[in-house]
């Protein structure tokens, strides 16, 4: 009987250590919404470098992928020259991997066949939390400018304030499909005004940007929300008077692809793939041909904690998780 109680407070005494144990190991290993795999001690909300030196890559080719293209033969071209530049900075041979689908990418990497990477903007959280995905750059206009912003529009006289104001109103999307005339402003309304589509508010479609746009300065519509970009471009060209337009909301700017790294890489050598975007020289490139159709024409530095806050808040309003298999 006594050597029985003698056991059971032994087991009693283990199980307790390794409770501390396991306690002590996620106080130590904060991770958010990562993997378990990951650890994000210092609060980037990506995956921190292993601490076990004997984790670290250091492989003797890297393998870069730019998010899957329609045509990803035409965009093997496009970045040659930036391999080359990459290859000359890290000392390493760089391999063009041509992917067919963000899965794919995202399976490259998680299963350590994928070095450096362009996500596209809805994939880069996923493959933060799920593929140690470290993202540092985006591709900036020449003065730094990148993306758009979803701006929520109202005539210029309206008696609509702010958000708030939205409730028993009628508010004008675009189209259903699209981002920031549709998807962003229904989550956003969600998330941060507690005001749901078709409950809240009521709803109809005006096409597309540019009819919304119009419609609001000729008083036709309540509230849109449209892509700023759009709306530029129009008031450039003289196609609406700006003065008839106010704004009640301006989101975040949303970001486009992101370009990074795998978590585990040797910093000596992520450093040096970082060195290799912010040297590499755009002009007469062909990734600069390529790209400036878009307005961008250079790498610029970024923190996935801050410029895909945004993006996260509409995943989250969506009920999107990031779920790893």
């Amino acid at each position: 009987m006594i050597k029985s109680f003698t056991t059971c407070v032994k087991l009693f005494a283990l199980l307790f250590i390794f409770g501390l144990s396991n306690a002590a190991f996620a106080a130590d290993c904060p991770r958010g919404t990562l993997d378990k795999q990951f650890c994000d001690r210092d609060g980037d909300l990506t995956a921190d470098l292993p601490t076990d030196p004997a984790d670290w890559v250091d492989p003797d080719s890297l393998i870069f992928a730019y998010t899957p293209v329609e045509d990803p033969a035409v965009y093997k071209s496009v970045w040659a020259g930036f391999i080359d530049h990459m290859s000359k900075v890290t000392g390493k041979k760089v391999i063009f991997f041509s992917v067919q689908s963000n899965a794919a990418q995202l399976e490259a990497m998680r299963s350590g066949r994928l070095h450096v990477a362009g996500f596209n903007t809805g994939s880069n959280p996923i493959a933060v939390s799920c593929a140690g995905f470290v993202p540092f750059a985006m591709m900036a206009s020449s003065n730094g400018s990148f993306g758009y912003e979803m701006e929520i529009i109202v005539p210029v006289d309206s008696d609509i304030k702010s958000p708030a104001d939205i409730r028993g109103r009628t508010l004008t999307f675009t189209s259903p499909t699209s981002n920031s005339g549709n998807k962003a402003p229904s989550a956003l309304l969600k998330s941060e005004f507690g005001l749901v589509k078709d409950v809240d508010f009521k709803t109809n479609f005006s096409g597309k940007h540019d009819n919304s746009v119009l419609g609001i300065a000729n008083n036709d519509y309540e509230v849109a929300p449209v892509a700023n970009s759009v709306m530029r471009r129009m008031v450039d060209r003289e196609a609406v008077d700006p003065s008839k337009i106010r704004t009640i909301y301006k989101s975040q700017t949303f970001p486009t692809t992101g370009f990074g790294h795998a978590h585990n890489l040797d910093p000596t050598l992520s450093a040096k793939v970082r060195q290799a975007f912010f040297t590499f020289d755009w002009e007469g490139s062909a990734l600069k041909k390529e790209f400036e159709k878009s307005g961008e024409g250079k790498f610029i530095s970024i923190a996935h904690k801050f410029d895909w806050d945004v993006i996260r808040k509409i995943d989250s309003a969506n009920g999107i998780e990031y779920t790893c298999k």
